[in-house]
């Protein structure tokens, strides 16, 4: 697997060996030209994050900084090793949680990200969960993206909170929603 653009192109990621499945460099390369300059410069969330394919990719778009999230100890570790061989880890946390454990302790921190890619396993209901999460955690500013990566037998809620979808594309067995924020979940307590 190779990072497809900007400062990384071309170099390799090492793979989880097992039952993981890595986003496919087609959905990868359709869903950053959908996106555009919409990376450059944000706070990147990537749960699930696995090898960490589509962080770092935004990673090499311009993104500012990325927040891995991964509880599998083998991903965990193959991430890791795909940060500290790009030489990323001062741009990047890993959080090796469970992901609504996670997304709870970032929103007591006060955090706030401009992207989040979500890429769970399919067919477990953790798309939906995690989206419901992600979306009432005031963890997104206005205008955030969502990229939600699910099989295509699974069904997303056309908004969730303040988040709204703005398009499906499918590729083979794989669907890619993306959401929009359209303001923050809920107001700060005052």
């Amino acid at each position: 697997m190779r990072i497809i653009a900007g400062a990384f192109k071309g170099r390799r990621l090492a793979p989880v060996k097992g039952l993981i499945r890595p986003t496919a460099a087609k959905v990868r390369e359709a869903l950053f030209s959908i996106l555009g300059p919409a990376v450059e410069d944000v706070r990147v969330l990537d749960l699930f994050a696995g090898t960490g394919a589509l962080g770092i990719e935004a990673l090499s778009r311009g993104a500012a900084v990325t927040v891995f999230v991964e509880d599998h100890p083998e991903s965990l570790k193959v991430l890791r090793r795909n940060l500290a061989a790009l030489g990323l880890t001062d741009r990047t946390t890993v959080w090796p949680l469970p992901v609504t454990t996670a997304l709870k302790k970032l929103a007591g921190r006060g955090e706030r990200f401009g992207l989040a890619f979500l890429d769970p396993p399919y067919g477990g209901g953790d798309a939906v969960a995690a989206l419901s999460a992600l979306a009432s955690l005031n963890l997104l500013w206005p205008g955030a993206r969502v990229v939600v990566e699910h099989s295509r037998r699974e069904s997303l809620p056309e908004s969730c909170g303040a988040l709204t979808r703005l398009e499906v594309r499918r590729y083979g067995d794989t669907q890619v929603a993306i959401y929009l924020a359209e303001k923050p979940a809920r107001q700060e307590q005052e």
